[in-house]
């Protein structure tokens, strides 16, 4: 993944993970900017600080998109009691025929 893309994505997962408030005001947003632009540097050069922080923004983005992923599932199969078939049917992709009493 390329640098901006990574921010992009840590800046969009940010946006889920704290829908009602700005994300100028946040500061793991702040945090995340700031130490950008501190390892603001080219491709050519050789930084390990760079490299390792392009690992961790890395990792705390699968962490950020893994654990809204897993609440979004949980959230849509989590048991609701006793389903009805149709719901059952909808749920895994499948469609009741038709009964036309």
């Amino acid at each position: 993944m390329s640098k901006i893309t990574t921010l992009r994505g840590l800046i969009q997962e940010l946006r889920y993970a704290i829908p009602d408030s700005g994300l100028k005001d946040n500061l793991a947003f702040q945090y995340i900017v700031e130490q950008y632009r501190k390892y603001n540097t080219t491709d050519q050069q050789l930084c390990k600080a760079r490299e390792e922080m392009d690992f961790i923004a890395n990792s705390y983005l699968c962490y950020l998109r893994s654990s809204r992923l897993s609440r979004q599932i949980h959230d849509e199969f989590h048991g609701k009691g006793e389903r009805s078939v149709q719901d059952t049917a909808r749920m895994v992709g499948f469609k009741l025929p038709h009964d036309p009493k």
